[in-house]
């Protein structure tokens, strides 16, 4: 049978196959670039960063939209703002609903009813079906105003959605804000209403101000380098401890921001634990105010525990700020200064569209009130009686109109004669030209008002902050007390010191679990140093520790601590045979667990006796007495070596010759002239 050949056709009528089109290929690598640049981007722009005209983040916006368009004064659930919010927000009725918590948590936009958690104790609200929220009334009068809002198609272009709502207040700087993005970080840190209004009055006037944070949970705070809440700014907020009623007791009655007081309970458990304080027990008695109680046990130095509840556990917090915000579709880092101005000026803009379309809307309703007045009072309505269309109809009103067409502020056209044909017979028939007078009056006054607030918007911007200032101040006053620069605890100062450093000199070694084999040498704390001298003639500082090695009959250890001043007095021999050498020294700055030589480092330098002073005083009144080993022709055996004869360097100074023979022993002499070891 016969092969089939496999070849394509080629006759000339045989149809052409249009041929592929060229595959582009792109490396995964740039393709898995740009996707995450993309979505870097929505995450910044669209979840995370909060815009600077309104201050608020898009899911806050949504649900402050939805609020709006559900208001009807009442309460709603929960579950049904969540609901009705979700036809704007793409990401969940989860994170509407935990975003709408921390909003009424907040206690500035939202009137809430029922339970919405505790943010002192971390207690969560009830779920949604079983909260209320409407508008506060502070929201109703500063976050809305559809005229002036700019609005865009939802994400399924069935509604529409606000660009960014018409904030007429700093909003962001009020309430405060947390973001992580992809590769960027927001965290501007809320501030007190009170002085929000004073520094927008301020930066409207061109004056001097300056924003200092406030916590609603109170507490006591440094901000020296709050750096005008940019980043590498930084506060720091402590709690507020009292000495209590009863002996031996102290009370935590404010908390540091981003703290609750289970977290402050379990840290200062966690800190008695670890030995660092020493307190009996903890009760949390907080319900609408902070009452964290500390039973302290007898003895107890009240104050050093208060310090050391500062050092070791959440009754201090550093917080970091870093103010960014969405400006113009891009990130923009800010300090709160400029986003106060900002805010202010945009206030005074939003105010300026307000005033505008009320101008217009009166210069409206003057005209036609004016038109209608001449429509009747001219009983031009009678000439349309005998028309037969509505061409005729026009025409009669026209032409009725005519004589007085000068009396009006702009020029009449077909819609406002065709209104004019809507006026009801019944209020034709009880027309009172006085009435109508006086309304037109009133119109004109209003417009005369709207006007001369258009020419002073800065003072009118200035009355706007003084009302919210008067009107929905009281009860804002500053919760955190502003306390300059707080002194920094230092841990190692305040840590209890409840365990025991021991040394074994026949093997060389120290810690504090050596109890059975050493001997004790002083109390000590997991954070205290440790330096200790070897034979050879070295020094190291290391950490307190269960066990470390120091050398075997190390001349001197004991606790080391920071800029101490104390003296140490040295005799080594220099190598073998080497003369025998002084000094005077200070340990000075030191790296831990670096090991430094305090001879000239000759192999086989060994120390002959060392001893530390306290003061320079007590190295000044120090004698050493020196033995010598006989030898021929050596007829003194005993040297005094005075170490007021050389001067106080450092640790690297290699010493003055003391004698170059052979040293049986060196002692330190006594008051009465004897020599003691």
């Amino acid at each position: 049978m016969a092969k089939k050949s496999s070849s394509k056709p080629t006759d000339a009528h045989s149809p052409i196959l249009p041929s592929a089109a060229p595959v582009e290929h792109k490396p995964v690598d740039d393709l898995y670039g740009d996707w995450f640049l993309d979505y870097a981007s929505y995450v910044i722009l669209e979840r995370a960063v909060p815009h600077i005209h309104d201050g608020l983040k898009p899911v806050q916006r949504r649900i402050m939209h939805s609020l709006w368009e559900k208001d009807d004064g009442r309460y709603n659930k929960v579950a049904n703002i969540v609901g009705h919010c979700m036809q704007y927000h793409p990401h969940g009725d989860a994170s509407i609903a935990d975003a709408l918590v921390q909003l009424g948590q907040k206690e500035l936009l939202i009137d809430t009813q029922g339970n919405w958690g505790n943010t002192l104790t971390g207690d969560n609200a009830a779920a949604p079906r079983y909260i209320e929220a409407r508008l506060s009334k502070f929201a109703q009068d500063v976050v809305f105003s559809p005229k002036v809002t700019e609005w865009l198609a939802s994400y399924d272009g069935r509604n529409k959605e606000p660009v960014t709502l018409p904030v007429k207040f700093p909003l962001l700087l009020a309430q405060g804000v947390e973001g992580i993005a992809v590769g960027l970080s927001c965290r501007i840190l809320p501030h007190n209403f009170i002085e929000l209004c004073d520094a927008s009055i301020a930066a409207l006037r061109g004056e001097e101000f300056k924003l200092l944070p406030d916590f609603a949970t109170g507490g006591i705070m440094d901000a020296t380098e709050y750096n005008d809440g940019q980043r590498g700014g930084r506060v720091r907020v402590r709690a507020k401890i009292e000495q209590g009623a009863k002996k031996n007791t102290l009370v935590i009655t404010q908390i540091p921001f981003g703290t609750t007081t289970g977290g402050i309970q379990d840290s200062i458990v966690a800190a008695n634990d670890k030995g660092k304080i020493k307190i009996a027990r903890v009760d949390d008695n907080t319900a609408e105010n902070v009452e964290l109680v500390i039973q302290l046990p007898a003895g107890a130095d009240p104050d050093q525990t208060i310090q050391a509840l500062y050092a070791f556990t959440d009754c201090e917090v550093s917080i970091s700020p870093n103010a960014v915000v969405i400006f113009e579709d891009k990130p923009r880092f800010v300090g709160v200064t400029e986003l106060l101005k900002a805010s202010a000026e945009h206030a005074k803009d939003l105010l300026r569209q307000e005033l505008e379309i009320q101008l217009g809307e009166l210069e409206e309703k003057w005209h036609f009130s004016s038109l209608e007045k001449i429509f009747i009072e001219n009983r031009i309505y009678r000439k349309i009686e005998e028309c037969e269309t509505w061409e005729a109809v026009m025409a009669a009103i026209w032409k009725g109109l005519k004589p007085f067409l000068g009396a009006l502020k702009r020029e009449v056209n077909d819609d406002d004669v065709a209104k004019l044909t809507e006026i009801k017979i019944k209020r034709i028939s009880k027309y009172n030209s006085f009435e109508a007078d006086e309304y037109l009056k009133k119109i004109e006054d209003d417009i005369e008002g709207v006007q001369k607030n258009l020419k002073q918007l800065t003072k009118f911007t200035i009355k706007h902050f003084e009302r919210l200032r008067d009107t929905y101040g009281k009860g804002r006053e500053r919760k955190t007390v502003i306390a300059g620069q707080l002194q920094r605890v230092a841990a190692a100062e305040v840590i209890m010191q409840n365990e025991t450093l021991y040394l074994n000199a026949k093997d060389g070694f120290a810690g504090t679990s050596l109890k059975r084999e050493g001997e004790p040498i002083c109390k000590c704390s997991p954070l205290d140093d440790v330096i200790f001298f070897t034979k050879e003639g070295t020094m190291t500082v290391t950490k307190a520790g269960e066990k470390f090695f120091v050398g075997k009959n190390p001349p001197y250890i004991s606790l080391f601590k920071k800029d101490d001043q104390a003296v140490y007095s040295l005799v080594y021999r220099d190598g073998r045979q080497g003369n025998v050498m002084a000094k005077r020294f200070r340990v000075g700055g030191i790296t831990r667990d670096k090991e430094y030589v305090l001879t000239k480092g000759t192999p086989g330098s060994t120390v002959l006796y060392l001893i530390r002073h306290e003061t320079e005083e007590e190295s000044n009144a120090f004698t050493a007495v020196v033995h010598l080993k006989p030898a021929l022709y050596l007829r003194n055996l005993t040297i005094k070596f005075p170490f007021n004869s050389i001067a106080i360097k450092n640790r690297e100074s290699q010493g003055n010759i003391i004698t170059k023979h052979s040293v049986d022993r060196v002692v330190r002499e006594t008051k009465n002239g004897e020599a003691a070891s």
